[in-house]
């Protein structure tokens, strides 16, 4: 993998860019290893690859839920705030 240089920007709402980073990494190497499993035939390392597609999997799921709680929680927050500001 490129050797990528990123800031937090602290500046998100609802989402977190590095989050997205991450799972846009994340995908990237199971494509990989997913052509990696097409192409070799040793059994052996198939059975190592498809544990290494089974952890990045996990963690591909890990990343949507923090995205999730992050979205519901910055949209709860956007109703306290906008309860004490009724519009006219």
């Amino acid at each position: 993998m490129e050797n990528k240089k990123f800031e937090c920007i602290y500046a998100c709402r609802n989402t977190c860019s590095m989050l997205d980073e991450a799972m846009r990494d994340e995908t990237a190497m199971m494509r990989f290893y997913e052509r990696m499993i097409n192409e070799c035939t040793y059994p052996d390392v198939q059975a190592f690859i498809r544990e290494i597609l089974e952890e990045r999997s996990s963690m591909i799921l890990r990343i949507v839920q923090k995205l999730n709680e992050l979205k519901v929680r910055g949209q709860t927050i956007e109703d306290v705030r906008s309860s004490f500001n009724p519009v006219a």
